[in-house]
């Protein structure tokens, strides 16, 4: 589904990319993880166009994204949930949701929306209760909950998610990932960055680890939770 293959990514004179390269296959929960500033983020932004490589290629189901503007990438059938959720704070949570259906809205497909909608409701209930509200006056949790229901909105059969249970209490974590397998469960594809790699990797398929830019290892989730070397560096085992 997507094969990111030799990426390089450059700010000035620092090298964040490094040759990554890996592979998410549909219907996956695949998983990056690595200690702060090892170039999980900037994966996650070149994928969806807001960072330009500098050498590799991007393709998502045989179209390469290079060539690709932000809002072509989410057209094709990627979501982006950002690290910081990135709400639009002064909007209610109904008109947030409806930000990430727009490109339907100004279609007129109401009707595959209003469905969206209800799914994005059955997931999280909470947000159904708050829909009026002003995004902004929403706990951390419901603003992630948020981030992720203006994704699937968005109807992206790859969602990437940039560390989910950021900022969160250990209950609302557990909440979010089991929504987050829901989803999965449901056809959605999910590329996940996350700094909590014992959640991470308890409910991907597979990951990758990287350091300094780089792939350093890759493999099941269950053999990468098993590395002594990924037991010591990011589960504190």
């Amino acid at each position: 589904m997507l094969t990111v293959d030799d990426l390089s990514v450059s700010y000035g004179g620092i090298k964040a990319l490094k040759g990554v390269s890996f592979r998410v296959e549909e219907g996956e929960i695949v998983t990056l993880i690595g200690a702060n500033g090892a170039g999980k983020s900037t994966t996650l932004r070149t994928i969806s166009g807001l960072v330009r490589p500098s050498g590799g290629k991007v393709e998502f189901e045989s179209k390469n994204l290079a060539a690709m503007a932000p809002h072509e990438i989410v057209e094709v059938g990627i979501s982006h949930v950002p690290e910081g959720r990135r709400i639009f704070a002064n909007l209610t949570v109904m008109e947030n949701l409806e930000m990430g259906a727009y490109p339907r809205i100004i279609k007129r497909q109401r009707a595959e929306v209003k469905r969206d909608l209800e799914r994005v409701f059955a997931l999280f209930p909470r947000l159904q209760e708050r829909q009026k509200q002003l995004a902004g006056t929403l706990s951390g949790g419901e603003q992630q909950m948020l981030a992720i229901g203006r994704a699937l909105m968005a109807r992206g059969r790859l969602m990437l998610l940039d560390e989910p249970s950021m900022g969160l209490a250990p209950v609302l974590v557990q909440e979010i990932f089991r929504v987050l397998s829901e989803i999965n469960r449901q056809g959605t594809t999910v590329l996940l960055v996350e700094q909590n790699a014992y959640m991470a990797l308890r409910h991907a398929h597979r990951g990758y680890v990287l350091q300094t830019g780089e792939v350093v290892l890759a493999g099941p989730a269950s053999e990468l939770a098993a590395d002594p070397a990924v037991q010591k560096a990011y589960l504190g085992r």
